[in-house]
């Protein structure tokens, strides 16, 4: 599918979102030493683990609603209300009314997400969907990479400019939505009772959730799961506080008198725009090198790296130093990547494999909860303290993986 024959719908999303994604990046890395020095590292720690949890309400009604108004008017939904949750930010400075911004930020997130990727295969042909969703894919790594690095100057120094630029990003989408973007719901999809998809949907995901509590081998995968995403989730809500907090004033290169001088924001910055560079970079030829691994061994050593590198990132403020435990983790990150979708596709049944992908989505759901207790925790234990404790969960990880592969033996 060539990029100038895109429909116009796909046209607009992957401008818009592409921009946003880029502002998204300039922002959020950065939210958790926000909130930290305005309400305090432990208050941070707990609110930053209530998002997610809000965020499946949000994307289980948008989803519903998706299916029954259309996808257009959920796209509309959902731009406004980020829009309105950041003008709420911007004129705010009150951290507790951020807070809330922010929270409506994520539900407008989750919201608009379902109905926005259910537009792109209503309108791309199915033997195109992957180079659709690979564009998409790219245009976002590059905002990862890019956001972080900008935000680090921004964030700080221009907060306010930073979210009304925001702001006026989504008034301009929803605008363009508004009078470009057509419905693309086929008009044997709508339905006239709202509240039974919308039931359905909770119904569906509580049924995944009661079937892992019946399915040992699956409930240790998951728990296995939760505890290796504990470090991976950890380059978005402790590093930044520890490095922020840590590292001191250096320049690039330290053996030039004249060398680029980088802040600490600047630094963390840096690291998280190389994590994304990486993964952009090596997901392929990584993923392609290790092909013949079993699924055992990649759990197993993607786990264990996740967990090394960022232990290791407590032992020296050198930015080199710290570019180098950057590797090992994103390593661990790129190498966990494929292997988590190809065990769901061959161990769940084929009848359930629906359930089974509902469910599987857990694991992210609690990492993103317990992932936060990290800053909670910094607040009366010293950072190599806390940086054990991220590796604990990453030993514990491989630990149930290899429990995991005892009791279960792929064909």
């Amino acid at each position: 599918m060539n990029k100038t024959t895109w429909n116009p719908n796909v046209k607009v999303r992957l401008i818009g979102e592409g921009l946003f994604n880029l502002l998204f990046w300039m922002y959020f890395p950065f939210l958790t030493v926000y909130f930290g020095k305005g309400l305090g590292l432990q208050t941070a720690g707990l609110i930053m683990a209530l998002p997610p949890l809000i965020s499946i309400v949000g994307s289980l009604t948008g989803g519903s609603f998706a299916d029954t108004l259309g996808r257009r008017p959920v796209m509309l939904i959902g731009t406004f209300l980020q829009m309105t949750m950041f003008i709420l930010f911007a004129v705010s400075s009150s951290p507790w009314i951020n807070y809330v911004a922010f929270i409506g930020i994520n539900i407008g997130a989750a919201f608009y997400r379902p109905a926005s990727s259910a537009m792109i295969a209503d309108t791309v042909p199915k033997d195109e969907l992957r180079q659709v969703y690979a564009t998409f894919m790219t245009v976002n790594n590059i905002g990862a990479v890019l956001g972080p690095i900008i935000g680090a100057v921004f964030f700080f120094q221009h907060r306010q400019l930073l979210l009304w630029t925001c702001a006026i990003v989504l008034f301009l989408y929803f605008i363009t939505i508004y009078f470009i973007v057509s419905e693309t719901l086929p008009v044997q999809s709508k339905q006239k009772d709202v509240t039974t998809p919308l039931k359905y949907a909770f119904q569906s995901k509580w049924s995944g959730y009661r079937l892992i509590l019946k399915d040992r081998i699956f409930l240790l995968y998951v728990i296995a799961g939760t505890c290796s995403l504990f470090p991976v989730m950890q380059l978005d809500l402790y590093l930044p506080v520890y490095v922020i907090e840590n590292v001191p004033k250096q320049p690039l290169v330290p053996h030039l008198l004249d060398s680029f001088q980088l802040t600490s924001q600047s630094i963390f910055g840096y690291l998280v725009g190389f994590n994304g560079l990486l993964f952009v970079i090596l997901i392929l030829p990584v993923t392609n090198r290790l092909k013949n691994w079993s699924e055992r061994r990649l759990f197993v050593v993607s786990t264990l790296l996740a967990g090394g590198g960022t232990f290791l990132v407590g032992w020296n403020n050198n930015i080199w130093f710290l570019f180098g435990c950057t590797i090992i983790f994103t390593l661990g990150e790129i190498m966990r990547t494929p292997v988590t979708q190809s065990f769901i596709g061959h161990y769940a049944p084929e009848e359930a494999r629906g359930q089974y992908l509902a469910a599987d989505s857990l694991q992210n759901t609690l990492g993103k909860t317990l992932a936060p207790l990290a800053i909670y925790a910094s607040g009366w234990i010293a950072p190599l303290g806390i940086f054990t404790i991220i590796l604990l969960f990453a030993i514990i990880g491989a630990c149930l993986y290899l429990q995991l592969f005892r009791l279960y033996s792929p064909t």
